[in-house]
């Protein structure tokens, strides 16, 4: 049974080590093809795509082990939707509507001041 685990471990190895090397060379020719012409960039070898390659994974994607975007978050979201009433969700979904905070609402129209005697 452990053999068993070894070789799967092994075989998932391969295939990812083929994938990033594959991507890799992708992500190369396209940098060679595109950008010397355009932006007078110079050319990369692979492992400066590899490089290139984890540098956007950093930046773009960060190395969080979750899978998929959001889903806890989703979940609560619609755990607290479904405890609403009709007239919550209502009044959330003009809140929503108007804006959120300072850069997308507008502003309320004065009351009208009472005169003074």
């Amino acid at each position: 049974m452990k053999r068993h685990w070894i070789l799967r471990g092994l075989k998932i190895l391969v295939m990812v080590a083929v994938a990033a090397t594959v991507f890799s060379f992708v992500v190369m020719g396209l940098w060679n093809h595109l950008m010397p012409p355009l932006f007078g960039l110079h050319t990369i070898t692979v492992w400066q795509a590899v490089g290139l390659l984890i540098l956007s994974k950093i930046l773009f994607g960060g190395f969080h082990g979750r899978p998929g975007f959001g889903g806890h978050w989703r979940q609560r979201m619609i755990e607290r939707w479904e405890q609403m009433t009709p007239e919550e969700r209502e009044r959330f979904r003009a809140g929503m509507r108007r804006g959120c905070g300072p850069f997308g609402s507008t502003p309320a129209p004065p009351a009208a001041a009472a005169p003074r005697e």
